[in-house]
């Protein structure tokens, strides 16, 4: 899945990349033969002012007029050789009644855009200025063009990405539920029978000796099914004993552990109860612990459980004297499937971090991690979660 995104996403980038790259080659090439094309009409202008000074014959001065009155589009100033503006033309007069110093700032403006054209006015004595002119609409905007492109394109290929993305967690988070609802629903039927067969047990006096331990594994099987079958829809939150819930978990992992591995619990939270599904949260402590159980060399280390708090978040932090994770892994430590292990199916954290996520509005992040001195994990969960 996550190996399609990822070819999508290039695809999209190569034609977003392909679009935008003619673009600005087509767009610069247009700018230019503009750029050519209104220099030239500058000339032509400049070229029947001075006519008009120099021919006054009918004909010369209907042609100049002609070329006069069509160039209505490009501004333009005119100066004397000291740079003193003397005219302008297809200039906004309301920006000059507004502003006594548009027409310089204009004329900057223009210097910078392009090169000026000697004009001669006059002919006794003849008058040499210079011509300045700016950019028209047209060419303004067919250069600003590949820019606005550039940014439509950009949220095209955002909103592409957003839509699969989301489609993706939709799907997965789907998988996931169906997933789950079908092992919790599965697990049901063999259950009932066990607990059938339990009560047959009973009747046997000899059998009492075995009764209470396959009793203890019915119960845990049962809870296991409860964990999924909460998977599959939205579970409800309850008021807890914070505590407890933690030295209770300790207390199961300890058990199952190697004697050489160290247990503690460090208690700094001014927070006595939190909302939470106890079933689904006990499943997320239960993996960290698991987790930072199979992280221990030779199964000698010690394993701390800090309690803390803040004004808008409860804090668990599970925190290893294990291996550690490199900082290449890290990223990937929630993906569903990755595992260091050589057994798991590398699905532990990504549920415990889903359970956090989207049923408690919490989160289970890496707080810090080194190699070969262990790691610490965070759950975090939101002190104001209301009750369903």
């Amino acid at each position: 899945m996550v190996a399609k995104l990822f070819k999508w996403q290039s695809v999209l980038l190569l034609i977003a990349i392909g679009i935008v790259a003619f673009t600005i080659y087509y767009s610069t090439h247009l700018s230019k033969k503009i750029e050519r094309e209104e220099r030239q009409r500058v000339h032509e202008w400049a070229l029947a002012v001075s006519t008009m000074a120099i021919d006054t014959s009918a004909t010369a001065l209907e042609l100049a007029n002609s070329i006069l009155v069509n160039n209505e589009d490009m501004p333009m100033l005119i100066t004397d050789s000291l740079e003193q503006i003397i005219d302008y033309k297809n200039i906004d007069t309301n920006n000059i009644k507004n502003n006594p110093e548009f027409l310089n700032q204009l004329l900057a403006s223009f210097k910078n855009e392009n090169k000026p054209i000697d004009l001669r006015l006059g002919t006794d004595p003849v008058i040499n200025c210079k011509l300045y002119y700016g950019n028209t609409r047209l060419l303004s905007e067919v250069r600003y063009y590949p820019i606005v492109q550039l940014v439509i394109v950009a949220l095209f290929i955002g909103l592409v990405v957003i839509l699969i993305t989301t489609h993706n967690k939709s799907t997965q988070n789907q998988v996931w539920a169906g997933m789950a609802k079908e092992t919790a629903h599965q697990m049901g039927t063999p259950l009932t029978s066990l607990q059938g067969w339990i009560e047959l047990l009973k009747d046997n006096p000899d059998n009492a000796y075995i009764i209470e331990d396959v009793e203890k594994d019915v119960e845990r099987l049962k809870l296991v099914s409860d964990r999924f079958s909460k998977i599959g829809s939205k579970p409800k939150l309850e008021t807890v004993e914070i505590l407890p819930l933690i030295e209770e978990m300790v207390s199961y992992m300890k058990k199952r552990a190697p004697g050489k591995v160290n247990f503690s619990i460090n208690n700094e939270s001014s927070a006595a109860t939190i909302n939470v599904s106890k079933t689904l949260f006990n499943w997320v402590l239960e993996n960290l612990l698991k987790n930072a159980l199979d992280a221990m060399e030779n199964g000698v280390g010690a394993i701390s459980v800090e309690l803390s708090n803040n004004n808008q978040y409860f804090y668990v932090d599970v925190k290893d004297t294990g291996k550690g994770i490199s900082a290449a892994n890290i990223p990937k430590v929630f993906n569903p499937g990755f595992t260091t292990k050589k057994r798991g199916w590398g699905l532990g954290l990504s549920l415990s971090k889903r359970i956090m996520n989207h049923f408690h509005n919490g989160d289970l992040v890496i707080k810090h991690s080194e190699l070969n001195k262990g790691t610490t994990f965070r759950v975090c969960v939101p002190l104001n979660s209301e009750i369903l």
